[in-house]
């Protein structure tokens, strides 16, 4: 779509969910699932739950992260990446804001449910994760501002992501989903490392000091490259180590699509890199499905 093209009001409010960014929320509650139908404990109702708080979470992190980048004077009109609505004024500061509110909240409603299923525990991971999401762009210390993005993503759409997953189902924690979550964040780390490598001129100059701008870009697509080579590693260690069967090295059928990504980001620059960033995040949504069909092939 041109920059000229006009947009129409359901158009914009498309763009600012990123549909591009929500194998992020499909991949661990996929790969959660995977591991309690493997341990005898799916539970359909929960898990279908875990997949809209997923979800929403991930569009309330982007309308944030579009809100709080246009409210910091982060996004410039120069920037690389997709059409941010904010900064673009196809939507209101106002309307965007109010939006990622509904959002949190259709997240925390359908969270209570999940609470009387889980307990105390959910309740902590449901509030840490909200206020983590909010945090991620805003407030006084941003996170992703100060080079912390990229451990938030690890640690919130991988192990809290699947280990959550698991247990609303399980009631309980298994070490073999802890570990199945691990390659699953770390490919959707990668989405964000794409992002930013992409956008590390504009953000070093609006002082926004992601992991990209301190590594700079050769350390940048070092990062890429060992998060891809140590997803493939985690998967073949969990059949050597014996959690699961071969079946789970179903993922390794994805690896055209990795090395033909990788090639792309460690010679390329600027606006390429947003087709490097989607082929990641449909990496990351054709890993996890494999993943997940390899764990449930080894019940």
């Amino acid at each position: 779509m041109e920059d000229t093209e006009p947009v129409s009001t359901f158009g914009a409010w498309i763009l600012a969910v990123r549909p591009r960014t929500l194998p992020a929320s499909v991949a661990p509650v996929a790969v959660g699932t995977a591991a309690a139908y493997h341990d005898g404990a799916l539970a359909v109702l929960p898990a279908l739950a875990a997949f809209a708080v997923s979800m929403l979470l991930q569009v309330g992190v982007n309308l944030a992260n579009d809100y709080f980048d246009y409210a910091s004077g982060i996004d410039a009109i120069d920037r690389l990446g997709p059409t941010r609505v904010t900064q673009s004024g196809l939507i209101a500061p106002e309307r965007v804001k109010a939006g990622m509110a509904c959002v949190f909240g259709l997240a925390a409603l359908v969270g209570l449910y999940l609470v009387f299923v889980g307990g105390v525990p959910i309740l902590l991971v449901g509030i840490a994760s909200i206020i983590a999401a909010l945090a991620y762009s805003g407030g006084p210390y941003p996170l992703a501002s100060h080079g912390l993005g990229d451990p938030f993503v690890f640690i919130f759409f991988g192990l809290v992501a699947v280990g959550g997953t698991y247990y609303v189902q399980a009631l309980g924690l298994a070490p073999a989903a802890l570990f199945a979550a691990i390659p699953t964040g770390l490919l959707i780390t990668a989405i964000l490392v794409v992002n930013n490598l992409r956008d590390i001129h504009t953000d070093r100059q609006s002082g926004k000091r992601t992991l990209a701008v301190i590594l700079g870009v050769r350390g940048s697509r070092a990062e890429y490259a060992a998060l891809l080579a140590s997803s493939y590693a985690a998967v073949l260690l969990m059949w050597l180590l014996g959690p699961f069967g071969p079946w789970v090295l179903l993922p390794f059928l994805s690896c055209v699509m990795a090395w033909r990504t990788l090639r792309i980001v460690l010679k390329d620059s600027g606006r390429v890199l947003n087709e490097a960033l989607a082929e990641t995040a449909r990496i990351v949504l054709v890993f996890s499905l494999l993943f997940s069909l390899g764990i449930v092939l080894s019940a």
